[in-house]
């Protein structure tokens, strides 16, 4: 079966300027596909690119199948939802919904059956007498995605959706669209900034920066092993801790070396990873430092670890620490006896950590 979108060495320039790099990127149906990197990485040019909002300046961009490189944007069968919502003030929410298939020509009998539906779904029943401007964010939210849904297009296409809400009213919305999404099985392409978002939402994740694509995997494999230190740093709340060190090999593996401003360095020994430079940072997940009760890990390492800043945050608690010359945060449990200025011993998980050499940031394990 053909991929719902394939681009293929996509570049798209402004006249010198090189926005998009050699872009190769393909989902399936169904899947949820989120674009994520910081402004100004092109996520927004590459959406509009495959809305057709943009000309592309090289490669090819395939829907279902069907070259869409020169097609215009209303015969590419998308539904946009826009960060500004993008509704017209002086109509209903129900009139707002309806008026793509309106001027499309859909019958009356259709269009109020689909809007029916579609309210239905999103809990807007009570609001299609109202006007925009007596909707909060998340009904105009709302209103935006119900546009989209009755066209039941091959792929919606979501730029930065939820940036306009308030922090609680963005996990709820996130919550609904996740749940839209496997509700209908519909293939989605959806940019953000927030690395949260782009987490718990897709089944595909691509991280861009200045318009190259770093990396491309499901959730677990962008977190777990991310390609190089940019996705490393980048993916993750609290950010992976990247520690330069000093590799060495012996008899049992790798002697890894991190040094302290106070104190002997922590030796730690990695048992699978040999071929590793004498120069690397390790990349270690805050969750993968942890008291040893907590870490049942057979590839755990133990050390001391003077703690200089303990912060509780209600189920876990982050202690702060000096490493490699480099703050190092580790996530302990609520009860912790952790104190700042003490001496605490933690288990490394050893098993999870990544290392990326210093000079190119590219994974080395």
């Amino acid at each position: 079966m053909a991929p719902i979108l394939d681009i293929k060495n996509l570049y798209k320039n402004y006249g010198q300027v090189e926005i998009l790099k050699d872009i190769n990127v393909s989902i399936d149906s169904g899947d949820f596909l989120v674009l994520v990197g910081p402004s100004g990485c092109g996520k927004s040019t590459l959406l509009n690119c495959i809305a057709g909002l943009e000309p592309i300046s090289g490669g090819s961009l395939h829907i279902d199948g069907q070259n869409m490189t020169d097609v215009s944007p209303k015969d590419r069968d998308i539904a946009m939802v826009f960060q500004s919502y993008a509704l017209y003030p002086t109509m209903s929410v129900a009139k707002n919904i309806t008026f793509g298939m309106k001027v499309r020509g859909v019958d009356a009998a259709t269009q109020d059956s689909k809007l029916k539906q579609v309210a239905q779904q999103l809990q807007i029943e009570q609001l299609l007498s109202r006007r925009p401007g007596q909707l909060s964010g998340g009904q105009r939210q709302r209103v935006a995605m119900g546009r989209a849904l009755v066209r039941d297009p091959k792929l919606f296409l979501f730029d930065e959706p939820l940036s306009n809400l308030d922090a609680k009213l963005r996990v709820e919305m996130r919550t609904e669209i996740k749940e839209l999404h496997q509700r209908l099985g519909a293939s989605m392409v959806y940019v953000t900034h927030d690395q949260i978002e782009a987490m718990t939402l897709a089944t595909k994740i691509v991280v861009m920066k200045g318009g190259v694509i770093q990396q491309i995997g499901s959730p677990a494999e962008i977190y777990n092993r991310p390609a190089n230190l940019f996705v490393a740093d980048f993916m993750g709340n609290p950010a992976m801790n990247l520690i330069p060190a000093k590799a060495k090999a012996n008899g049992e593996g790798t002697k890894i070396e991190i040094t302290r401003k106070d104190g002997a360095p922590i030796i730690l020994t990695d048992a699978k990873n040999r071929n590793l430079p004498e120069d690397v940072i390790i990349g270690v997940r805050p969750e993968d430092i942890a008291e040893p009760d907590f870490r049942a890990s057979q590839d755990a390492q133990q050390a001391e670890c003077r703690v200089d800043i303990v912060e509780p945050a209600g189920a876990d608690t982050f202690v702060v620490m000096q490493m490699g010359g480099k703050q190092v945060t580790a996530r302990l449990h609520a009860e912790t006896s952790a104190k700042p200025g003490q001496m605490q011993r933690l288990a490394f998980d050893l098993g999870k950590v990544s290392y990326f050499a210093p000079d190119s940031g590219q994974r080395l394990n």
